[in-house]
């Protein structure tokens, strides 16, 4: 496989999930307000913070932030722009990729760009993001339903893998600090709001409730969200599908390596333990790891051109 064919599969799927995650982050943001009391609300700048997105420049508003996140083409982790990126690489690959991938990521990035003005009102948000979601979803499923597993679904498997690995972390980091604006009253009585809030973040209330059988603490919910082996959003279990995804590959020795020093990082993380700033410290060397995986991944199989493209290639 030519290594632009595999550079573009990668990132295709990489920024089809940004997507996806961005469109699920807002949403939980929205409803979480539902659930504060009366005079409080979500600290929507917080979002701008977990992209890792420059730029801003706007007051951290509830208008403005979701201007920005969705359909501010300046900001190259917008819904909007990850759209526009997953359409330019699928176009290039449409020889590769089942015809109704290209037909349904171009219908997609049309209707985000037709209706993101509608999507910053109240009454249009919800169906915008759900709709979103739901073509992304479909997408990944018919892939994974009509596409050779080959090399070429393998690369498609480590972007989304990597890419959603990194917004866990992010997530874990950003959000479970600054989720709601009175801190004392956070930390006293909205401790378990802001955890299930991070766990729906990611869609795993529900999967969390199943598997660990306990009520949200926060150790609890990051052991889950780091270290489970069969949530597909936590940290390990991208982890070993990357590894795994690797492992099929030639000339994978050096990725590998990387690899493993983030699973080593994972295993010894004593999270029972560390205060809010020793967590966000981990969560960011982490995210260092994600980084250097990426960049073995390009020098061994993408080539200059896919590591120089002017897209923003990796959040934050």
């Amino acid at each position: 496989m030519l290594s632009r064919v595999a550079g573009n599969i990668y990132w295709m799927a990489r920024y089809l999930e940004r997507a996806e995650d961005l469109a699920r982050l807002i949403n939980v943001n929205a409803n979480l307000a539902l659930d504060l009391p009366k005079g409080l609300s979500p600290i929507w700048g917080q979002l701008v913070a977990i992209t890792g997105a420059e730029g801003y420049a706007e007051e951290f508003n509830e208008r403005s932030v979701l201007k920005f996140l969705i359909s501010d083409k300046k900001n190259q982790v917008s819904i909007m722009s990850s759209m526009a990126f997953a359409r330019e690489n699928a176009r290039t690959i449409r020889d590769v990729i089942p015809r109704e991938i290209w037909e349904t990521i171009n219908t997609t990035y049309l209707y985000s760009k037709d209706q993101a003005q509608q999507a910053l009102t109240k009454r249009g948000r919800y169906p915008f993001l759900q709709e979103i979601i739901t073509q992304c979803q479909t997408i990944t499923g018919t892939l994974s339903g009509t596409m050779n597993h080959d090399a070429g679904y393998t690369f498609l498997k480590l972007g989304r893998l990597l890419e959603r690995a990194d917004m866990t972390t992010r997530i874990i980091d950003t959000r479970s600090a600054n989720l709601i604006p009175d801190a004392t009253t956070s930390a006293a009585t909205y401790d378990n709001l802001q955890w299930m809030s991070v766990l729906k973040s990611l869609t795993g209330y529900q999967m969390y409730r199943r598997e660990m059988q306990l009520a949200i603490k926060r150790e609890d919910v990051l052991r889950f969200l780091l270290q489970s082996k069969v949530f597909p959003r936590a940290v390990a279990y991208c982890l070993n599908e990357v590894e795994s995804g690797l492992d099929a590959l030639p000339n994978n020795e050096r990725t590998l390596l990387a690899v493993h020093r983030v699973k080593r990082q994972l295993d010894h993380m004593e999270y029972r333990k560390l205060k809010q700033e020793e967590l966000q410290n981990s969560m960011d060397h982490l995210q260092v790891g994600f980084a250097n995986i990426h960049s073995e991944l390009s020098v061994a199989y993408f080539g200059e051109d896919a590591t120089t493209q002017s897209q923003t290639q990796v959040a934050g």
